[in-house]
């Protein structure tokens, strides 16, 4: 069997310089993904609820309160515990919302868009595209576009699926139109410039390490610290890198997660700590695609 066509080599060791504005030695994104109502739910007419509860119940075949309301708490508290805190410190985030939640909540884009922040696309309901009909997902990503910018004010132009995407969905969303970058990547610590359909496409990578999802059971993060301490970590380790080689840093938050008051520590202590730093540029993931088309020689 021939060897799968991926680019598993990379950068290597000459990365590109990414010249970051002001020199920094770190571009730093902060993420806000925004679920809440667009879980898979039998009460809101889906075939099934959200396989991945808040609890380690799954409800099967009826309608799940417990769960629907684990979410709501992201829509109805955290939203804005989330948006002030992070205006305290004067950082502009990516809120990547589905299209869906925003649907039932409209707040939930119109209230960052109004602060500043970028509002994204995160898919419609919250699932994996993997499978999923070409035409069901050409749908589904134009459906969301809709949504999001008439509750944003423009339309989003970048896009994350859930988990795993459709082979498809990259060129779906450059024959959407609009779309400056993808974040279906977890693969490196820069950015890159793809061809999707004879045009040039950004990826920005993600993670799932630095990311409040740790703290589903088991997954590693207990105390508000154990989130703060290994973002600061990262963080750390990647100014240092820095000096020679820039590099970018995702951070992944979610309402529900990081906005409960005995998590929002962790964010703020992390806040605390990147905003004081010198040589780092904290922007939104829009800024970072459009900066990589302009070091590209692209129109930004």
């Amino acid at each position: 069997m021939p060897p799968a066509d991926r680019d598993l080599a990379g950068y290597g060791r000459n990365p590109p310089d990414p010249r970051w504005p002001g020199g920094a030695r770190l571009a730093l994104s902060f993420v806000v993904n925004v679920e809440e109502g667009a879980e898979l739910s039998i009460a809101s007419g889906d075939e099934r609820n959200e396989a991945v509860p808040e609890t380690r119940q799954l409800v099967e075949g009826a309608p799940d309160p417990c769960m629907e309301t684990h979410f709501a708490y992201g829509s109805r508290v955290a939203l804005w515990r989330v948006l002030d805190l992070l205006d305290r410190f004067g950082v502009k985030a990516t809120f990547s919302c589905c299209g869906r939640a925003v649907a039932a909540t409209p707040a939930l884009a119109a209230a960052p868009a109004a602060a500043g922040h970028e509002v994204s696309a995160h898919g419609w309901r919250w699932e994996m595209h993997a499978g999923m009909p070409e035409p069901v997902e050409r749908a589904v990503i134009a459906r969301t576009v809709a949504v999001l910018g008439e509750a944003a004010g423009t339309r989003p132009v970048g896009w994350h699926t859930k988990s795993a995407p459709s082979v498809n969905t990259r060129r779906l969303l450059r024959e959407e139109g609009g779309f400056l970058y993808d974040s279906d990547a977890y693969d490196d610590d820069l950015p890159r410039l793809v061809q999707v359909g004879g045009a040039p496409h950004v990826i920005l990578p993600y993670a799932f390490d630095t990311n409040d999802m740790r703290f589903a059971p088991g997954q590693g993060f207990v105390q508000a610290e154990d989130f703060s301490r290994y973002c600061i970590g990262a963080f750390d380790h990647l100014v240092r890198e820095g000096m020679t080689a820039p590099r970018m840093m995702s951070v992944g938050l979610h309402l529900r997660t990081i906005g409960r008051p005995g998590r929002i520590r962790g964010l703020e202590l992390l806040l605390e700590h990147v905003t004081r730093h010198p040589g780092v540029w904290i922007a939104r993931r829009m800024d970072i695609a459009r900066h990589w088309r302009a070091i590209s020689g692209l129109p930004s």
